[in-house]
């Protein structure tokens, strides 16, 4: 696949998830939405399935949407390094996208919203418990345990008789959602599992700069750092096990 094709998938794919990631936490933040005060629970399964979605969407390019799954892989050896810019590129450039089209999807609500201040937590994450190196190690074993499935999970192997055993490949990318699922439920409460670090940066850098929602916050940079170390951390820490694994068969 060309590295065009990998950037615009990855766009698309990313652009997606963000817009109904953050589009499910809108409907919950935002008064005057059906879903208004819908939740925790009602975002953590609208993430999941985002994640379904946009996988679905950008399987050409194999569906990373998340710089740290892309890392993790390249370090697995499955992925070229000369391609990990484009992906991370594509990601970075859709998750701003997805942002944006999600602000023009409840650009009416924003405007009527009494606390714009509050609207950062829309577009991307916050301790619960301000406390950097705790936070980070939150972000890393959440993201460790979503890249490690990624890369431990069984696959598709066929036995001596010709007998395919699918194993959790037969489920697709609704894999994927499932463990992005438990992930938010188990391990979102302290951090708001970012556990990508496009998807907090590039809507952090679209709500900052760019959407012209009235009243609204700085970009809480001094936090921001840590759902993009953390993650990528958490991503190459799963890599390293699957080579340590596989180095012992």
């Amino acid at each position: 696949m060309s590295l065009i094709a990998i950037f615009v998938w990855e766009l698309i794919g990313t652009a997606v998830l963000i817009l109904l990631g953050n589009g499910v936490v809108a409907n919950v933040v935002l008064r005057r939405n059906n879903g208004h005060q819908a939740g925790t629970l009602f975002i953590t399964f609208g993430w999941a399935f985002g994640v379904f979605a946009g996988a679905s969407l950008a399987a050409p390019s194999g569906a990373h949407l998340n710089p740290a799954v892309t890392l993790g892989l390249a370090i697995a050896g499955q992925t070229p390094w000369s391609q990990v810019p484009v992906y991370m590129a594509g990601q970075m450039v859709g998750a701003f996208l997805g942002a944006v089209l999600c602000w023009a999807a409840y650009k009416l609500q924003f405007d009527d919203h009494p606390e714009p201040e509050e609207t950062l937590g829309i577009f991307s994450t916050a301790p619960q418990i301000p406390h950097k190196a705790w936070n980070l190690v939150t972000e890393i074993i959440g993201t460790f345990v979503l890249v490690a499935w990624i890369l431990l999970s069984p696959t598709v192997k066929t036995g001596a008789d010709g007998t395919p055993t699918f194993g959790n490949s037969a489920l697709g990318y609704a894999g994927v959602a499932f463990v992005v699922l438990v992930i938010g439920i188990s391990l979102g409460g302290p951090t708001g599992y970012a556990i990508n670090p496009a998807r907090d940066l590039g809507p952090r850098i679209a709500y900052a700069f760019v959407l012209p929602i009235r009243g609204k916050r700085d970009g809480d940079w001094g936090y921001s750092w840590i759902p993009v170390v953390g993650p990528l951390a958490g991503g190459a820490l799963a890599a390293l096990l699957y080579l340590a694994v596989h180095n012992l068969t």
